[in-house]
């Protein structure tokens, strides 16, 4: 049993060539662990509190709304990540990252995902007015679900599922160029397999409610409860439904106002 711990963690700390030496630059390294933990960790994890936090486990919703705390955790977590990632980008500046098939790849597909980190973040500061409805003169882009409050939505929901998406291949490509220990590969696979695991269990209990419900309540008058929810798999519920779903097995009667 000792021998075949011994050859296993050998075989876990060999490069993915099957090589038995690994040598890489330092800029290399911090390149790939600054784009890892940008990409491969805070970005994924950012997306999934938006998705499926904006009303928290336990809060009481409607009677309590606007929880601004996945606001917060979305904007300062995906704040620092991007500054990791362009840290991560003015480490190869100018370096030549590779003549083979797979680094050129590497290196278009990540100039291509961190444009769209940046687009992320710069439609996200452009993203409108919130405005609200307890008073009528305060109308904001978001209230009214204006056009350019929709044209917003779409862009930066699909292009930040697109980027993270993209994101893991060029990790993958990396890890690959820099013939990375298969340790390495296997920890990120471990850890996507359970981010994956995690968003399908989520999904499949219906955690991802309407951004516009999450703030302003179910009200049927409302604006945005007047059009689709933006985003595919997006829940949508009354007090009634939301209580039977997730607050019946927690909530004392007393506790609901």
């Amino acid at each position: 049993m000792g021998a075949f711990i011994h050859d296993f963690l050998v075989w876990l700390f060999l490069p993915m060539s099957g090589s038995h030496t690994h040598e890489v630059s330092g800029w290399v390294s911090w390149h790939g662990r600054a784009m890892v933990l940008s990409w491969g960790f805070l970005l994924p994890l950012g997306v999934l509190v938006a998705r499926f936090f904006k009303v928290t486990p336990g809060q009481n919703w409607p009677h309590v709304l606007d929880n601004k705390r996945w606001w917060r955790a979305h904007l300062y977590g995906q704040s620092i990540a991007l500054l990791v990632a362009l840290v991560g980008v003015l480490l190869v500046w100018g370096r030549n990252g590779g003549t083979g098939v797979w680094a050129q790849w590497h290196g278009v597909l990540g100039w291509v995902v961190t444009g769209s980190g940046v687009a992320q973040a710069l439609s996200g500061w452009a993203r409108g007015s919130k405005g609200g409805p307890t008073d009528a003169s305060l109308r904001g882009d978001h209230f009214d679900m204006t056009p350019w409050r929709k044209g917003f939505e779409r862009f930066h929901k699909c292009l930040g599922y697109l980027a993270v998406t993209a994101a893991c291949v060029v990790l993958a490509l990396g890890l690959v160029v820099a013939d990375a220990p298969r340790w390495m590969v296997l920890a990120l696979g471990v850890w996507w397999l359970a981010l994956g695991s995690v968003f399908a269990l989520l999904q499949h209990q219906g955690r991802c409610i309407d951004t516009y419900q999450a703030i302003w309540g179910p009200n049927p008058r409302l604006p945005g409860n007047r059009m689709a929810p933006i985003g595919w798999g997006i829940s949508r519920y009354d007090a009634a439904e939301f209580k039977q779903r997730f607050m019946a097995k927690n909530t004392k009667k007393e506790d609901i106002p």
